[in-house]
């Protein structure tokens, strides 16, 4: 332990303050097992706790070690601004504890309805102004869902020629009618995406819509946010059929359904850092 001399007054400070907002000592000892006797010590700063009990109180109130050490009028301001307190209750809502169920064990609620393959579309961050259309494929494997799609994007000289290829493959989180998707570019290795998605159901073509963000590990590919549109094409896994059709459209292309268009906009709201 390295939180010594001066610092000790700061953390029998901080504790007391938690005491009076949690209630009674003996009920903070009682929860997080400690002897009554010992705590007061603390309360005192007559002892430092070991590493071990730091941990435990720590733990208990959902702070850092580092923060219980922290100047007490910092660290009342925290706490009387009920920063702390937020993120306790959040941790003690349902709501909550179905979002890291639903992150970590088996869920099959949602598989027939979003599992298959759609075409993905967004205004391009490279061809400004322009539509990519992507291929977006969600599948199970063993307890999780997951899911990758290609962007292809062609040269500025010859259309017909491919010039860039991006995969991406990750994680879908199916949660509260949304889905929640994470995902990392697998050719060039420096980009982690995002994105959250609603399906549409007063439609029956099975549309998704939703906003995913991008960051790259280096300068040469702007972070971004923008619309995406996902258009359920059927079961399965990507075909070459697929991808012969990824390309960027010029947003009046009578190929670019009329909802996914609607939902996209102009693209003046695609946000680029």
């Amino acid at each position: 332990m390295t939180y010594i001399g001066e610092n000790t007054g700061a953390l029998a400070a901080n504790l007391r303050t938690l005491c009076d907002q949690h209630g009674s000592v003996a009920a903070v000892c009682r929860k997080i097992n400690v002897n009554r006797q010992q705590f007061n010590k603390y309360l005192s700063g007559v002892h430092v706790p070991s590493a071990a009990n730091i941990r435990i109180i720590a733990n208990y109130f959902g702070l850092s070690v580092p923060i219980l050490f922290s100047d007490p009028e910092e660290f009342r301001t925290l706490v009387d601004g009920n920063f702390f307190h937020a993120m306790t209750t959040a941790r003690q809502l349902p709501e909550f504890s179905r979002f890291i169920s639903n992150m970590i064990v088996e869920n099959n609620s949602q598989d027939n309805e979003i599992a298959g393959i759609y075409d993905r579309y967004q205004f391009s961050s490279i061809y400004k102004g322009f539509v990519l259309k992507s291929a977006f494929c969600i599948y199970r494997n063993r307890e999780f869902l997951q899911h990758y799609y290609v962007e292809r994007f062609p040269s500025f000289d010859t259309p017909r020629k491919t010039e860039y290829i991006f995969k991406y493959y990750g994680f879908c989180f199916p949660l509260a009618d949304r889905l929640f998707t994470a995902d990392f570019e697998g050719i060039q290795c420096n980009e982690l995406t995002f994105g959250v998605y609603a399906q549409v159901k007063r439609n029956a073509k099975r549309f998704m819509f939703g906003i995913s963000s991008g960051i790259a590990a280096n300068v040469f590919r702007q972070p971004y946010s923008t619309k995406v549109a996902l258009h359920y094409r059927g079961p399965g896994l990507l075909r070459r059929e697929h991808l012969k059709a990824l390309t960027v459209m010029d947003r009046n292309d009578p190929a670019i359904p009329r909802e996914a268009l609607q939902y996209l906009g102009d693209g003046l709201d695609m946000i680029q850092m």
